[in-house]
């Protein structure tokens, strides 16, 4: 549709897209008498229970004042939950457990420096949980119990250098990962004398599409996905004692994802699958009617969130393209479904807009699966076509070992609304697509992975629906490199770009990785190269864009949490330095209270508001207008290049 249009779609308010959720990620207790959510206290949130009855009685129970609480669950003793918080995103996650009645908080790893995981609950030991501190060694987490009731610290196992156990539900660790030099990726078994020996051992070219998921609850059996002698990863159970393997599930075109597990055997009873949608497949004739009953009830894509400790309820997330996150309680036993809350009742009349998934041919024969959102009313004629050009932002998912997926996505609304088409792509190294395909990006950022995107812009522009003259790249951690890689290696293709905590350069990234991520360095040099070999340097140097920041010619802005483990703040100030250096203009918005990411509502919808109005600027799309309020609630400095972006710097902005 002609670009004047799009004015008469109303706004989408940028506080209902990104700010904090009426209520969201919703869990059931393992007795089934009460339901938690996550949901704000003075903007901020925190865990709400109430009556699963009576869910309108539900009242906070934590107390967080300032980052909010992102994750939690119940636990076996029916007295507490627990939660992880870390420090302005320093990610060393303490765990707290607290008591729903007394709304009382302990800190249970009250340790500075400490990066505290919980492991594993147990139906069988309920009064301690399974956690993993590296408190010994900052390089590797050793193995706890910690008792809910006193904070009490039991050590299971030391780790003498591998990247994780499994245990079962009597907390015994039966196996554990090792990724070596070489590539491989070794299953360890422990032997009776105490020691850790080799078991099974997966190729590099196995090895990320391989590895053990889950034991059962005896630690007699492992689940694993295995893509040895096959692309894609199928399911596979392993009898610890015999090696004896079968086959449980697999698909032709991408990998078996994730399962749901019978609550007192583990074994699993359902998986899923994705290629461009999820879809659910039964292992156990038992759940095939709970499946079919829930395709039915028009809830969208849905997830398990937690069960009751009987299995008979589940609560369930459901969503789509055009409909944040529901949270439903299904009974199995009536096969009945009830809806719990909705985490963002504001969007309910909003203008949304579908997600059309696409497949695109790359350039070199590789299948990349693709999901496009365009503005209202720009397809008339054929949903998923506009009726002429677009301006267009190519959005770049992170990891890169992960994906894109259809549903609800807030930056593809966001950006729709603002009339843009709005474009998202699994290029090679993307996950759940089979080992030949993620393993395509080994050596290739900066070069095949970013031909991938280019081949996808140039389809878009092909097939009318972006304008050439007219195309953003932005991102978030690898899909920030991605951004500085295309404004560098592709300076006449885009017209700006954002980067969100990318890496400039490759050398320091690799030398300054988080030092618990010490048992996946090996991995991390097959992907991109070893800086302490020759080659492996001149890689890292020839695909970093910190040595091409010359040949930027487009607007760029460029954000950055200061307290970023995993990208450290040096990665975007040196890039500045470079640019600044050289004359290229940028701009640099700096979060001092955030990390990998902006976790605080306030610090994510001023990025936005910073972000559209470059968008505006250098595409021509729309921008609301900053209030005051979002000014008052984000904690920012611009440190360089405010006047790239038409918004007024909050008191205290540098540069």
């Amino acid at each position: 549709m002609p670009q004047t249009d799009i004015v008469s779609v109303a706004l989408i308010p940028r506080a209902h897209l990104f700010g904090n959720p009426t209520k969201t990620y919703g869990q059931i207790s393992p007795d089934g008498r009460f339901v938690a959510w996550m949901a704000p206290v003075a903007g901020v949130l925190n865990v709400w229970v109430g009556p699963t009855e009576a869910p309108e009685g539900a009242r906070p129970v934590t107390d967080d004042k300032k980052r909010g609480i992102r994750f939690y669950r119940w636990t076996y003793d029916g007295k507490h939950l627990l939660y992880i918080q870390d420090v302005d995103g320093d990610e060393n996650f303490h765990i707290y457990a607290v008591d729903p009645d007394e709304r009382a908080t302990r800190d249970l790893t009250p340790f500075d420096g400490v990066q505290a995981r919980i492991s594993g609950f147990s139906r069988k030991i309920r009064d301690r949980v399974l956690i993993s501190l590296n408190r010994r060694d900052r390089r590797f987490h050793d193995l706890y119990t910690v008792e809910i009731a006193t904070g009490r610290l039991a050590m299971v196992e030391e780790n003498p250098g591998l990247a994780g156990f499994y245990t079962d539900d009597h907390f015994v660790a039966r196996l554990a990962d090792k990724f070596n030099p070489d590539g491989t990726r070794e299953v360890l078994h422990k032997s009776p004398d105490g020691s850790w020996g080799p078991w099974i051992s997966f190729s590099p070219e196995d090895a990320r599409t391989s590895g053990p998921q889950h034991l059962d609850a005896d630690g007699k059996a492992v689940f694993c996905s295995d893509s040895r002698g096959r692309d894609t990863a199928c399911l596979t159970r392993i009898d610890l004692a015999t090696g004896k393997t079968n086959v449980m599930a697999a698909h032709e075109r991408a990998d078996i994802g994730g399962t749901v597990d019978d609550i007192e055997t583990h074994e699993p009873v359902a998986y899923t699958v994705t290629v461009e949608r999820t879809e659910y497949f039964a292992l156990d004739p038992r759940v095939q009617a709970d499946l079919d009953f829930l395709s039915r009830q028009g809830i969208g894509d849905w997830d398990l969130n937690s069960r009751t400790e009987d299995d008979r309820f589940w609560l369930v997330a459901g969503s789509s393209d055009v409909r944040a996150g529901v949270g439903f309680l299904y009974d199995r036993h009536m096969r009945t479904i009830r809806e719990l809350y909705r985490s963002r009742p504001e969007l309910a009349d909003a203008p949304l807009v579908r997600m059309h998934p696409k497949t695109i041919r790359s350039r070199d024969g590789l299948d990349l699966v693709c999901y496009l959102s365009l503005p209202q009313g720009a397809d008339r004629t054929e949903p998923g076509v506009p009726d002429q050009p677009q301006p267009m932002v190519l959005v770049v998912h992170g990891g890169p070992w992960g994906r894109d997926m259809f549903g609800y996505h807030s930056w593809h609304q966001w950006l729709a609304n603002r009339g843009y088409a709005v474009l998202s792509v699994n290029f090679r190294g993307s996950t759940g697509f089979g080992k030949a395909f993620v393993n395509a990006g080994d050596h290739e950022w900066g070069r095949k992975m970013d031909d991938d995107l280019l081949d996808a812009v140039a389809w878009a522009i092909a097939s009318g629906i972006a304008d050439p003259k007219r195309v953003a790249i932005m991102g978030g951690s690898y899909g920030g490199y991605a951004t500085l890689v295309g404004v560098t290696r592709n300076p006449e293709v885009y017209a700006c770009g954002i980067d969100v905590v990318g890496p400039s350069n490759l050398e320091t990234l690799l030398r300054t990785i988080p030092p618990y991520w010490e048992a996946i360095r090996s991995e991390l040099y097959r992907a991109i190269g070893d800086p302490d070999t020759p080659e492996g340097l001149r890689l890292a140097h020839e695909r970093s864009p910190l040595f091409h920041a010359e040949r930027i010619k487009r607007p760029l802005l460029i954000a950055q949490g200061a307290n970023d483990p995993r990208v450290k703040q040096a990665e975007s100030d040196q890039m500045v330095a470079a640019m600044t250096a050289r004359g290229v203009p940028v701009t640099y918005v700096l979060f001092p209270d955030e990390g990998h990411g902006f976790a605080r509502p306030g610090n994510n919808i001023a990025f936005v508001a910073i972000a559209e109005s470059f968008l505006a600027r250098h595409l021509g799309g729309r921008a609301e207008p900053v209030t005051p309020e979002e000014m008052r609630g984000a904690n920012l400095r611009v440190m360089e290049g405010i006047d790239g972006i038409d918004w007024p710097a909050p008191a205290g902005a540098g540069g």
